[in-house]
C-alpha cells in the first residue's frame, strides 16, 4: 500500500475487529483507520485501548443502518476502502431474538454497499476517478455452508445451507456483497471463517466461558454431549489472512480461512483444564466440574474450511495450532482476570 489509505472498519470493537485494527496499525505506517461501532453486548473498547493515542486511529460510535451517518463520514474521511466486521454473531442470541440479525446484517450490510457505491462509481461499472482501486471487504462465517458430517470439508464452491438465523443473515449478507460486484462492477472480496479463538473473545464465547466457570469454581455447560466439532482458527492468524485478502484477492472472489485445528467442544474443556491443573492448581481438577447441558436446537455437528484457495493463491499460513494458541489464550484471560 503506497499512498496513504483511509479504511472504514466495522465493529472495530468487537473480537476480531479490534485485533484485526491493533494488526493493521502495527503494520503500517500509511493506514488510517476509522472504525465505527455501535458497542452493543459484543463491542468493547478497552479491546482498543493500546490505541487511544495514535493518530492513525478515530473510533465513531454508530450503527452501520445509519444511513446519514454512512454519508457525513463518507464525507469527512473519503474512504479508500471498507472492512465490514459489524454483526450480530452470537447464536443462542439469534435463536431468541432474531429481527436484531436480520436488521444489522442484512439492512446494515446493504447500506454500507449502496453507500459505498454512490461515492466510489458513476454508474455500473464505472469508478469516480481515484477510486479505481477502492475496495470492500465482507467478513463472513462458515455457519453459511450449514453443517458436515464427520468426513469433508467446506469449500468455496460449497453450496450455502444456514440453519440457524444467524447464519441465514449472515448468508443473505453474502449474497447480496456477491450482488453488488456482478450488477455494479464493485470491488468486493469476501472471505468466510472458521471459529476464532484468542485474546479479547466475548465472556459469553465457548473457550471465554470454560476459563471464566473454571476459574470461579462454577460448573462448566457443555451443550450436548460435547461431541459438535469446530475448526479452530487462532484469531491472529485470521487477521494476517484478512489483510492478505484485502490488499491481493481477486475482486468478485471468497476465500474460506480455516485453521486446520478440528477439536470437539468437549476436548477443548478438557484441554483448558488441564492447562489450568498445571498453572493453577487446586485441590481437585478443573475436571470435575464440567457438565452437561440441553444441546441447542438446530446445533451444527460440524464445520470445517478447506483454506487451500487462501493458501495457494495468496501464500496464506496458519501459524499457530491449537496446542499452541490455547495456552497463549489462557495465560491472556488469566492476566485479564488478574490471576496471573
Amino acid at each position: 500500500m503506497s499512498k496513504t489509505q483511509t479504511l472504514l472498519v466495522t465493529g472495530g470493537a468487537g473480537f476480531i475487529g479490534s485485533n484485526f485494527i491493533t494488526y493493521l496499525l502495527e503494520n503500517y505506517r500509511d493506514i488510517k483507520v476509522v472504525n465505527l461501532d455501535k458497542l452493543t453486548y459484543a463491542g468493547e473498547l478497552s479491546n482498543l485501548s493500546e490505541l487511544v493515542n495514535n493518530v492513525n486511529y478515530t473510533f465513531v460510535k454508530g450503527d452501520i443502518c445509519d444511513t446519514e451517518l454512512i454519508n457525513s463520514l463518507f464525507q469527512t474521511h473519503t474512504f479508500t476502502g471498507i472492512i465490514h466486521f459489524a454483526a450480530e454473531s452470537h447464536v443462542d442470541n439469534s435463536i431468541k431474538n432474531p429481527d436484531a440479525f436480520i436488521n444489522t446484517n442484512v439492512y446494515g450490510t446493504f447500506n454500507l454497499l449502496n453507500v459505498a457505491r454512490k461515492y466510489w462509481m458513476n454508474s455500473p461499472f464505472i469508478f469516480k476517478e481515484g477510486c479505481e482501486k477502492n475496495r470492500f471487504h465482507h467478513i463472513s462465517t462458515d455457519e453459511v455452508y450449514g453443517t458436515l458430517g464427520e468426513i469433508g470439508l467446506f469449500t468455496e464452491e460449497t453450496p450455502y445451507a444456514p440453519n440457524s438465523p444467524y447464519s441465514a443473515s449472515k448468508a443473505s449478507s453474502d449474497f447480496i456483497v456477491r450482488s453488488y460486484y456482478h450488477t455494479y462492477g464493485m470491488n468486493v472480496v469476501t472471505s468466510n471463517c472458521s471459529n476464532n479463538y484468542g485474546p479479547k473473545q466475548h465472556n459469553e464465547k465457548l473457550i471465554p466461558t470454560v476459563i471464566r466457570k473454571a476459574i470461579n469454581n462454577e460448573k462448566i455447560p457443555i451443550y450436548g454431549d460435547g461431541k459438535n466439532i469446530r475448526d479452530w482458527l487462532y484469531v491472529e492468524d485470521h487477521c494476517r489472512g484478512i489483510d492478505l485478502v484485502y490488499r491481493k484477492g481477486l475482486p468478485g472472489e471468497t476465500y474460506n480461512i480455516g485453521g486446520k485445528n478440528e477439536r470437539d467442544n468437549l476436548h477443548i474443556a478438557n484441554k483448558i483444564c488441564e492447562i489450568l491443573d498445571e498453572i493453577k492448581p487446586k485441590n481437585t481438577s478443573y475436571l470435575d466440574q464440567i457438565t452437561f447441558v440441553k444441546d441447542r436446537p438446530g446445533h451444527d455437528f460440524r464445520y470445517a474450511i478447506d483454506a487451500s484457495k487462501i493458501e495457494n493463491n495468496l501464500g496464506w499460513k496458519a501459524i499457530e495450532n491449537f496446542e499452541t494458541g490455547i495456552i497463549k489464550t489462557v495465560n491472556w484471560y488469566l492476566n485479564k482476570y488478574e490471576l496471573l
